[in-house]
């Protein structure tokens, strides 16, 4: 029984894909992802639903390859039941955070995150730069959202397609962090116009997180995947990563972007790094991958 792709996630110390046995639930293993490095891997089989919440799919569904999600209905709706974005959760008594995070020109959203996670979901969404906003119980940051998308209109989902399409032309670091800073002042000046009172205002910081994509050495991108078919191989040389993306130069096809949420579910074993890509790709920009929002 191998070893099953489930996803990829941005501790503090760079990104990594992680994995579970195939069909089992239990402690599974990282892979840590380094820039300059070469990696090559093929995909066996097909693409099965991941389960929700820790344990296996009971089904042993079989996913579409083209989706970004990785889970059966049944197990979709189980893993959505127990999220913060569900609001089922209003005794929740952790401390959480809101920010506004940048993702390019015209291009910011708000939203929260358990405090105890630090920046990872900001990582984890692409966030080229971000500013916490303030912290305090869940309710509270959840009617500062709310109050924040009203007033200022400002969006809490952003389509990752335009994320994606941007990140290779993004102004300086001065320039962006000048537009979040600028909408964090109106958002401050918000205060006592429907701010939550247990809502403690956090002071204006710019993380910009360009270099820890390895954004200013991925050069332009010229395809994009759309999905994993049985014995397809992806390989190449890692130049940079954002949000779920990896950037590779695989040579004659230039810079190719694998959004790892497609690899979710996929039993993956060891390719030569030299292959190139034989699964499905688009040109950089058209449409062809079913794209999740966040």
């Amino acid at each position: 029984m191998g070893w099953r792709c489930a996803g990829m996630s941005w501790p503090a110390t760079g990104p990594v894909l992680t994995w579970r046995r195939s069909g089992r639930a239990g402690p599974g293993r990282v892979s840590v992802l380094a820039y300059g490095t070469e990696l090559g891997f093929r995909a066996e089989g097909e693409r099965h639903c991941l389960g929700a919440r820790g344990n296996p799919c009971p089904l042993g569904a079989v996913v579409p390859v083209r989706s970004t999600g990785a889970r059966c209905a049944e197990c979709g709706r189980l893993d959505r039941a127990h999220s913060v974005a569900a609001d089922t959760m209003a005794d929740d008594p952790r401390t959480y955070r809101v920010y506004l995070a940048w993702f390019g020109p015209g291009m910011v959203k708000v939203g929260i995150t358990g405090e105890a996670r630090d920046a990872a979901r900001l990582r984890e969404q692409g966030a080229v730069v971000f500013s916490w906003l303030g912290r305090g119980p869940l309710m509270a940051a959840r009617r500062t959202e709310e109050l924040l998308r009203s007033a200022l209109g400002v969006p809490d989902r952003i389509p990752y397609a335009r994320k994606r399409a941007v990140r290779g032309s993004l102004p300086g670091p001065a320039e962006r962090a000048a537009e979040i800073e600028a909408l964090y002042g109106r958002a401050a000046a918000l205060e006592g116009a429907g701010w939550p009172e247990a809502l403690e205002r956090l002071p204006f910081e710019a993380v910009d997180h360009g270099g820890v994509f390895g954004l200013p050495d991925a050069g332009p991108v010229a395809r994009v995947v759309t999905g994993l078919v049985d014995g397809g191989v992806v390989a190449g040389r890692l130049v940079a990563a954002a949000g779920p993306d990896l950037l590779l130069e695989t040579g004659a096809e230039g810079v190719v972007v694998l959004d790892t949420r497609l690899i979710t579910g996929w039993d993956l074993v060891v390719a030569d790094a030299r292959a190139g890509v034989t699964v499905p790709v688009v040109a950089a920009g058209a449409a062809g991958v079913q794209d999740g929002l966040f």
